[in-house]
């Protein structure tokens, strides 16, 4: 069986990073229908086992978590010509010195394959009137692109969208197995607040299973 060969590591990427690096194969083979993906909304119940105590179990976890507020990225990346991004509440500086970030996608994510083997990735922090770019973002058989205005980010040219409070461009720096997730610390290149182009300067928030915002 022919071995297949070993991706050049992008600058700046740890080398234990890519220890949890898929095949393309095995990428191919998850990715399947263009029309099917197994993203999820923000809060959107995961699919559990069917024990009575375990949904409820897990329907309290859900509760308890979605007491803290948390503000709502779009993490973006380049996949050959083709731009991908998803939606995404887990996201959290980590260092100062490195400058580090991360965010944590579930197992089942369409995009975090793609994201991983691209090497790099744009946190684009979301404004309060960016709902709609939140729910296409995390909506299965569509061109999550269709319409948005973006621009290619200075280090790594993963997408920036327009109207969005600020953006992290990162490459990867390490990735970790955490339950039914991943969790990927980047190594941030470059990073701008958009402050004074932006229209809404107010964050979108994700709150009870709500979208929110610090404007009453």
């Amino acid at each position: 069986m022919p071995v297949e060969p070993t991706p050049e590591l992008p600058e700046g990427m740890s080398p234990d990073a890519r220890a949890t690096w898929p095949p393309s194969g095995l990428i191919d083979s998850w990715l399947g229908d263009a029309e099917v993906d197994f993203e999820f909304r923000p809060g959107e119940d995961l699919v559990v086992h069917d024990d009575p105590a375990a949904k409820a179990a897990a329907r309290r976890f859900r509760d308890v978590v979605g007491c803290f507020a948390s503000g709502i990225t779009v993490v973006t990346t380049m996949s050959g010509d083709e731009p991908v991004g998803m939606t995404c509440q887990s996201f959290s500086s980590v260092s100062l010195d490195p400058p580090l970030v991360m965010f944590i996608p579930a197992k089942t994510s369409r995009a975090w394959p793609l994201i991983q083997r691209s090497g790099r990735f744009c946190v684009n922090v979301l404004a309060a009137d960016q709902e709609g770019v939140s729910a296409a973002m995390a909506t299965r058989g569509i061109d999550k692109f269709e319409g948005l205005s973006w621009s290619p980010a200075a280090s790594t040219g993963a997408p920036v969208l327009d109207g969005t409070l600020a953006h992290l461009d990162c490459t990867i720096h390490a990735v970790y197995e955490a339950g039914d997730h991943y969790l990927v610390v980047g190594r941030v290149r470059h990073l701008e607040v958009h402050a004074e182009e932006a229209e809404v300067t107010e964050p979108l928030l994700y709150f009870k299973g709500r979208y929110r915002t610090t404007d009453g």
